[in-house]
């Protein structure tokens, strides 16, 4: 009788072990789900414009924030408000987007310090050019232009950034460089307040770019080209392309090219050394490889003194993550529908020129 009861008291405590595993496996399983329902819902920094109309509780705001992309579930938000005591709704527009956590998106929405007062949304698309940017503010927000493209090659000004802005350095100060912050401020949709000033948009846009550098800073920095080399390629192959998949295999070719010690022999570093707008004929850039610039990469070795339009994300990670190929050459089909071909031999890459663009 007695090993009896010792078996069952064994028994007995091993389930009770199995049990309490069990009830750890789950906690822990719970605490994931919740923790991965929290996060962010992409890498997608773009600004979305969200509004909290008065009276409204976050039954109704949770599930409007699901719906936009902007938070992952309504239900795990929610249990994390009430976990964490947040505060109270504030009413009107805020400036949210999907590359913040539930956690940050909740934050911002009980802020009313955080609300945006007659903002003036502008957009600003991925490869414009400063002058174009500095034009668009004039229009919506009344900054004269002159005053805009004198602060973004102001030296003096931009120093003062660089502790803020690690991507700012010391090779952004080349004596050929056309604009110093070419390239650096992030095309995006931005809300600014009615009266801002110059610095005022400028450091906005620049921290946008801050939030670009840091997603990629740890590739940046450990890559053979600097950073600023590496904004110059990007917005180079910006211009040459619109498609992530086209960005990556052009990069990759430059990349090739520069291996071999041959020049990267761009045409749209032409439209920029000759201040051709995207407006003109593609030709204007094409006729003139001789064109004397040290922008012009039929003419000079290796890059330019710097960027030669504001790139996006896509052409920043194409840069960082090329398609390997050995291919030297590319040419898009501009009078059809935009397809790039690709060619490993100049006499391949004649042969898609007079089929294509003669």
């Amino acid at each position: 009788m007695k090993k009896k009861q010792t078996g069952s008291k064994h028994l007995g405590f091993k389930l009770f072990l199995c049990l309490i595993l069990i009830a750890v496996i789950g906690l822990f399983s719970a605490f994931m789900i919740y923790h991965n329902q929290l996060k962010a819902v992409s890498d997608d920094n773009t600004e979305i414009i969200f509004e909290v109309n008065k009276g409204e509780t976050l039954n109704t705001v949770l599930p409007r924030l699901e719906n936009e992309g902007l938070i992952n579930s309504a239900l795990f938000a929610k249990l994390y408000v009430k976990l964490n005591d947040s505060g109270s709704l504030a009413a009107g527009k805020f400036s949210l987007n999907a590359a913040m956590d539930t956690a940050e998106v909740i934050a911002t929405i009980t802020d009313s310090t955080q609300l945006i007062h007659d903002d003036i949304t502008i957009t600003f698309i991925e490869g414009e050019w400063l002058k174009h940017m500095s034009e668009k503010f004039e229009q919506e927000l009344g900054i004269q232009s002159d005053e805009l493209m004198s602060l973004w090659n102001d030296e003096q000004y931009i120093r003062s950034l660089m502790d803020r802005y690690p991507f700012l350095t010391e090779e952004i100060f080349n004596e050929d460089s056309r604009y110093y912050l070419e390239g650096y401020l992030m095309p995006n949709t931005y809300a600014f307040a009615k009266g801002s000033d110059a610095k005022t948009v400028t450091e906005k846009m620049l921290d946008q770019t801050l939030k670009v550098y840091n997603k990629f800073k740890d590739t940046m920095n450990a890559h053979e080209l600097s950073v600023h080399e590496l904004f110059t390629l990007a917005s180079i192959v910006q211009y040459e392309a619109s498609k992530i998949e086209d960005m990556k295999m052009i990069a990759g070719v430059f990349y090739n090219r520069m291996d071999i010690g041959m020049r990267l022999q761009s045409s749209v570093t032409v439209c920029y050394a000759i201040d051709i707008e995207k407006s003109d004929s593609w030709k204007s850039c094409e006729v003139n490889p001789t064109y004397n610039s040290p922008y012009n990469t039929y003419m000079v070795e290796g890059l330019p003194p710097g960027p030669i339009l504001n790139p996006g994300v896509d052409a920043i990670e194409a840069v960082l993550n090329p398609t390997e190929s050995n291919y030297y050459y590319f040419m898009a089909d501009v009078y059809g529908d935009g397809t790039v071909y690709f060619a490993e031999t100049y006499a391949e890459h004649l042969a898609l020129v007079n089929k294509y663009l003669k």
